[in-house]
């Protein structure tokens, strides 16, 4: 008799947690395929995920999603914080207030409602015959694909092996340890606890971060509450130093000398892969060579959408502006950014305030904000139909504008942003940072800025590189078995001109290569198809093994950010595993053929 088959998950963070709702919704269909899942989690913590562990972050790190914006889970947020004792909302400093379906609450609150979420699906499945497995404390260092047997070997730091018939790889963020404490150089703030002070001391000089993004003010918000105190009053946010703090203060560097934009209420609270656009109106943009161009995907898709929202927001000069066939995709861009851009950045963000709290406290939508997120977000799912070229585009122009309109900084971090500056805490410098070469200074980071021609040179005794996930070089990739055997290989999109490339600018020309007679450009992270098996040297999918890990990602799928971006692509993973069951194949790896899953999810 075969034994029964087995599905490994490397990681119990929110991917994880989405792949058990999804399995558990398709329990039926996979009962022949599905008898075991073993779950390998590398902390001694299941069920957060990095970015919500107390084990990473810090009571004052906020989420920036609240629980009407939670893809469905067995509770809803907002119901499991009202369900909590007194005791277990003291410990998330939520007692005495009304718990909100619309609030933004703590990172560490919401990591041990997933957590929650993640021993009730579990118990759900055991409950429809499906076993699981949690391994705790239990790092997969290694894996070796048998395609002659169907198995994979899964390889754990204490050198067991375990076999499986199927692997998805959840593993999350990935930041690699590359600090140099002795300097005051980190690579990243994660954990979070590596850069507060011991009990009791302070940090009496300047500390740099690298980005004035939501990771950023993470560190600022857990080193700022260990320095002074926040007081909610009349006039709204302050903030007052401890005494013997006179030294602490704070300088963000920013590229662009931008600040996130402020949290804005929606009219849809869910993103959809195919709101504005149905998947045969993807299809009829495809060339005769099957690209889509992103300006075509623009100028049909998202122009008279853009203009509708527009028109929503009484913003006359921009539906104009839309209105006219010369303006491109980067002239929006270039227009809706100057439209954030200010002498000042805080008090451009005090001036925003009083739109973005009234959007929120009044239910009024930024229906422009909403828009560009919902079709951006549907470009992502079919950035693999794009060439090289507008690929490019996507990655250096258009993904950092959208990340700063998306970031939807809550509106309490950005009154405590205004405050930090009110007291003198807080700065912003624009420009390029890079780290300088020869750090001749003992526990000093040099940095060098070029703020368009203009440089200088700044020393921090704390710097911080709060810039965010970078994709993961296939050199990188964790299972160095699997490219040894060639069962991954690095992304690729393929160039519309066979030597487009002799233009790139010289950082963009390291990441373009050649391969079967093609020249093509490495966007980052490993190759999947639409379904998220991985593609070995030859581009053949892999059955067995399936990744969906951010960092191995982004470069194919670089709007994957978020929460609801984990839900689609679990769902998307398990329908197509439904489909081939049903196929009784291995479903072709044709991307347009694979976007009938999309449809179902």
């Amino acid at each position: 008799m075969n034994p029964p088959p087995k599905l490994a998950i490397i990681g119990s963070g929110p991917s994880s947690l989405y792949l058990l709702k999804h399995i558990f919704d398709e329990a039926a269909a996979l009962s022949s395929s599905l008898r075991d899942i073993t779950i390998f989690e590398k902390e001694p913590l299941t069920g957060t995920g990095m970015p919500y562990s107390p084990l990473t972050t810090d009571k004052f790190n906020m989420a920036n999603i609240s629980s009407e914006e939670l893809p469905e889970l067995p509770v809803t947020f907002g119901d499991w914080l009202r369900a909590q004792g007194p005791e277990v909302l003291a410990a998330l400093d939520l007692d005495g207030g009304e718990i909100r379906d619309d609030e933004v609450y703590s990172r560490i609150a919401l990591g041990q409602y997933f957590r929650a979420q993640y021993h009730v699906l579990t118990a759900w499945l055991v409950a429809v015959g499906i076993r699981v497995h949690p391994y705790a404390d239990s790092e997969v260092t290694d894996m070796v694909d048998d395609p002659e047997s169907g198995r994979v070997t899964v390889i754990t730091q204490d050198g067991q092996t375990h076999e499986f018939d199927r692997v998805v790889i959840a593993t999350g963020h990935y930041w690699p340890n590359h600090d140099r404490p002795q300097s005051g150089y980190y690579a990243s703030p994660w954990p979070i606890s590596k850069l507060l002070p011991n009990e009791g001391e302070f940090y009496n000089f300047t500390i740099g971060t690298l980005g004035a993004s939501l990771s950023a003010f993470d560190v600022i918000s857990s080193l700022a509450h260990r320095h002074g105190t926040f007081t909610e009053g009349p006039d709204g946010t302050t903030y007052s130093p401890h005494t013997g703090t006179e030294g602490f203060r704070i300088v963000m560097h920013s590229a662009q000398g931008l600040l996130p934009h402020l949290q804005f209420d929606q009219v849809n609270n869910f993103r959809l892969i195919y709101r504005h656009v149905d998947r045969e109106g993807i299809l009829a943009l495809l060339d005769g060579n099957g690209f889509l161009r992103l300006e075509k995907y623009y100028d049909q898709v998202c122009r008279p959408v853009l203009q509708e929202a527009f028109r929503k927001d009484e913003m006359p000069e921009m539906v104009q502006r839309l209105a006219n066939p010369n303006f491109t995709l980067l002239d929006f861009v270039e227009e809706m950014a100057d439209k954030h851009e200010y002498c000042d950045a805080f008090e451009g963000m005090r001036t925003e305030m009083i739109g973005a709290k009234e959007s929120v406290e009044k239910h009024r939508p930024i229906h422009w904000k909403e828009v560009i997120d919902d079709l951006m977000y549907t470009l992502n799912f079919h950035v693999g139909f794009m060439p090289a070229e507008d690929v490019l585009i996507l990655q250096k122009e258009v993904m950092p504008f959208l990340m700063n309109v998306i970031a939807a900084m809550p509106l309490p971090s950005g009154n405590r942003i205004l405050a930090l500056r009110d007291a003198g805490i807080l700065e912003l410098v624009p420009g390029k940072v890079t780290l300088a070469e020869n750090q001749e200074e003992e526990n000093v980071t040099t940095i060098e800025v070029d703020d368009e021609g203009n440089k200088s040179t700044r020393l921090y005794r704390m710097f911080i590189d709060c810039s965010g996930q970078q994709p993961l070089d296939l050199e990188n990739y964790p299972f160095s078995s699997l490219i040894k055997q060639k069962s991954v290989r690095k992304a690729r999109s393929r160039f519309l001109k066979g030597r487009a490339h002799n233009d790139l600018a010289k950082e963009q020309k390291r990441h373009v290569f050649r391969d079967n007679g093609q020249w093509l450009y490495h966007p980052g992270g490993i190759d999947v198809d639409g379904i998220y098996r991985v593609l070995n040297h030859e581009g053949e999918p892999n059955r067995r093994i399936h990744d969906v890990a951010f960092p191995h990602l982004t470069g194919l799928r670089p709007y994957s950010y978020g929460l609801q971006a984990c839900n689609h692509t679990a769902a998307i993973l398990v329908k197509g595993w439904v489909e081939e069951i049903k196929a009784a194949t291995a479903l072709e790896m044709d991307l347009a053929a694979l976007t009938r899953v999309y449809e179902a999810v």
